[in-house]
């Protein structure tokens, strides 16, 4: 009987916080009209969404985090928070590489919050020219994977494009296998984009060694193939199964449990400091001895450490490239305004893609 009560006690308490929860989110989503008026009165062409002031906030409440809910958790809460209050100032149009249920439109979402509409791009290419046009405020394209490398395309398009990158995302990739087969056995065909085949490679050699393997453009796409074909699987994210109702019989099937993606968030507006920052840049040298040395020195003298580096072909010439580097620090930083002033007396040619807050979580 005791027990009964201290339960409904409980409930009680619980009844009265989610009552105080309410009205404080309400307020906080009233002094978000708020804000979006005194925008507006400032100028038409007033940006709403500010990548810098939400890592800010993000990173403080991780900071004042103190469980018992992760802070992972706790940070997609409070996302969820922003994008609703964000929603009532602008309706933001993200483009995204599609079909639906991709791990790009969950990397888009989980940097966003669901309150935007995420809008599906047939091609990488597309989203750049979605974004361009104004006809989307930003985009979310793939740039790296943690086992596979590079996405080269990115890359490429990213060195004549007029767009900024404005964020990154970066998301833990969980690969399934789903199919209508009730068995391995029952499995002849395993459709999946090409990286995702690579990422299980092993799996699939142990366990599907007699299994045709077809690259398709996306997960999701392999999803829908197999859906009308008991004798087909595919690979994809859970989002992906539950999208197309098609039942998952392996989980985690990953060569490696920290298989991690890493997406760009692309806009048409530099990024201000957020405090903890990332700049990326391109640049091309002359084909002459120690060219890229000096171009490298310009930061590693400065004191100022690189995170990455990957070579594209310039196809302005054979055997000549287009390096590009991410550095700690944004543009607005003495010391990276230094590195990037040297750096375009040295190279070739020098460009800023963005200078952007770094991943929260």
């Amino acid at each position: 009987m005791e027990n009964k009560s201290d339960l409904e006690g409980i409930r009680l308490r619980i009844d009265a916080i989610d009552e105080q929860l309410l009205t404080l989110i309400s307020e906080r989503a009233a002094l978000a009209t708020d804000v979006a008026k005194l925008k507006k009165g400032e100028s038409a062409d007033t940006v709403f969404y500010r990548p810098e002031r939400e890592a800010q906030v993000l990173r403080k409440i991780i900071a004042n985090n103190k469980g018992p809910i992760a802070d992972e958790e706790m940070a997609r809460l409070f996302r969820e928070f922003m994008s609703a209050c964000l929603a009532l100032e602008q309706h933001l149009n993200v483009a995204y590489l599609g079909p639906e249920a991709t791990f790009t439109q969950s990397a888009a979402l989980k940097h966003f919050g669901h309150s935007v509409i995420t809008k599906a791009q047939i091609s990488i290419a597309e989203v750049f020219r979605e974004v361009e046009s104004g006809a989307c405020h930003y985009g979310v394209v793939p740039i790296e994977n943690s086992i596979e490398g590079a996405v080269n395309y990115t890359l490429d398009l990213l060195v004549n494009s007029s767009l900024k990158i404005c964020g990154e995302v970066h998301l833990r990739i969980h690969h399934n296998l789903m199919t209508k087969a009730k068995e391995l056995q029952g499995i002849e065909r395993v459709y999946s984009h090409q990286q995702s085949l690579a990422q299980c490679r092993s799996w699939l050699e142990n366990n599907l060694p007699g299994a045709e393997r077809i690259a398709v453009s996306s997960n999701a796409e392999a999803a829908k193939r197999a859906l009308d074909d008991e004798a087909a699987s595919a690979i994809a994210g859970e989002v992906a199964a539950e999208r197309y109702q098609l039942p998952i019989l392996a989980v985690n099937i990953e060569d490696e449990p920290d298989n991690t993606t890493r997406f760009l968030v692309l806009g048409r507006n530099n990024t201000q400091s957020s405090g903890n920052d990332k700049t990326s840049i391109l640049f091309a040298n002359s084909n002459e001895p120690g060219a890229l040395q000096k171009s490298l020195a310009c930061i590693s003298d400065n004191n100022v450490n690189m995170s990455r580096i990957e070579s594209r072909p310039s196809r302005q010439g054979m055997w000549e490239y287009v390096f590009f580097v991410d550095i700690d620090g944004h543009a607005d930083d003495e010391i990276i305004a230094t590195v990037l002033q040297q750096l375009d007396q040295h190279a070739k040619m020098m460009k800023v893609l963005g200078s952007y807050p770094c991943a929260v979580i």
